[in-house]
């Protein structure tokens, strides 16, 4: 059932929701935010850092000590002060056993990682950056509300291997405004000449995500033309391009190993692992998530997700993790990464039909989807967990 091992080291998920323009494709609880707002913000979250252990034992649940990832997501979290990031590394450090080696990761906007917070980030530990590029092609980004050029993005990347950073990973995403089979092969093609240079080392491929939850997908949905939302790509132009991704990346050095993530080999990002293994994470500011084990079971527990309403005291939502949870999370977790689960877990009947289908395949104890498989990947789940062998 994917059952967390008590031996198993902790990952710590750091949110900054502050960005210095909101893209229009964002569903993310994050803003743009002043100097003042962010001061007030790091404040809390370091008092929040301190309380963690007294959460999980309110909550009757177990925290490893020994923390082997740390992850800086948001928002940008390079908007921080050198000081900032200072304060925040000196709370994680009181709390928690950050070990030799781990995995610090920094997410980053192309051109909005300053000198001094770079050098600040990398003496603290910072050895990965991920930097939010989404497309190398300019018209692209301009439509979203990007704030950089293709050409900047690959400038940014160079430099961030230059200085030394050992992991720098880039975002992209299928289905962009103006998008075509053309300009998805210039991005594709880019980020494989970066590769081939020892620049870029990881890439994530997303399919824009059309929801009510960002302004592009609440015009989209309402069938308006602002913010160039008829110029979106269908889902199966977006489809066939995650689909030529996963044919071309694998050809110039990006080994996939999860839906929408790929390597270079000795590069996968050990943090995100840990989410799809089941593996133990706290996640510390607004909106962020954590799953912890407990006697029996397991627990999740989210933050609030509107800065107005977070304060650091305490997770605002809670649930209980039983065994059927854990069993669906098994699944629909495990699945995503492409090395595939026990396919002992699931109903043999079921898995024969989706083999059949080129969805699904089956080999040495193990199940796992197909590319075509990835692409209905939610459908496919839903059929699995209807049915419990």
């Amino acid at each position: 059932m994917g059952k967390m091992a008590v031996a198993d080291k902790l990952g710590v998920y750091v949110s900054v929701p502050f960005c210095r323009a909101k893209c229009s494709f964002c569903n993310f609880a994050s803003g743009v935010g002043g100097e003042e707002a962010i001061e007030r913000y790091v404040t809390t979250l370091c008092a929040e850092i301190v309380r963690v252990s007294e959460t999980a034992e309110r909550l009757g649940a177990e925290l490893p000590r020994a923390v082997d990832t740390v992850y800086f997501g948001g928002g940008t979290p390079s908007l921080l002060e050198p000081e900032q990031m200072q304060r925040i590394f000196a709370a994680l450090r009181a709390g928690f056993e950050i070990e030799r080696g781990a995995e610090i990761t920094l997410e980053a906007a192309p051109g909005q990682i300053a000198d001094g917070v770079l050098e600040q980030a990398m003496r603290l530990g910072v050895n990965r950056v991920s930097l939010g590029v989404q497309s190398f092609v300019d018209r692209e980004c301009t439509a979203v509300g990007r704030l950089h050029t293709g050409a900047e993005c690959a400038r940014e990347i160079r430099r961030l291997r230059e200085r030394g950073v050992r992991d720098v990973g880039a975002d992209l995403i299928a289905g962009l405004p103006y998008q075509t089979r053309e300009s998805w092969r210039e991005s594709l093609e880019t980020a494989a000449e970066l590769a081939a240079k020892a620049a870029l080392t990881h890439l994530s491929v997303y399919l824009l995500e059309i929801d009510e939850d960002s302004r592009l997908g609440r015009e989209v949905l309402g069938g308006g033309a602002r913010i160039h939302a008829p110029a979106v790509a269908s889902e199966e132009l977006a489809a066939e391009l995650y689909e030529t991704a996963c044919e071309f990346l694998p050809d110039a050095s990006f080994a996939q190993y999860e839906i929408s993530n790929f390597a270079v080999e000795g590069f996968q990002s050990r943090h995100n692992r840990k989410y799809w293994e089941r593996k133990p994470y706290v996640g510390v500011g607004l909106d962020a998530h954590s799953m912890l084990e407990r006697v029996s079971g397991a627990v999740r527990f989210a933050n609030a997700d509107e800065l107005s309403v977070y304060d650091g005291s305490g997770p605002g939502s809670v649930t209980q993790v039983g065994e059927r949870e854990a069993f669906e999370e098994s699944v629909f977790l495990g699945l995503r990464l492409c090395e595939g689960i026990d396919s002992a877990l699931l109903d043999a009947e079921t898995v024969e039909d989706l083999v059949d289908e080129e969805l699904m395949w089956v080999g040495g104890g193990k199940a796992g989807l197909t590319m075509r498989g990835r692409v209905v990947s939610n459908e496919i789940f839903g059929e699995l967990l209807g049915v419990r062998c």
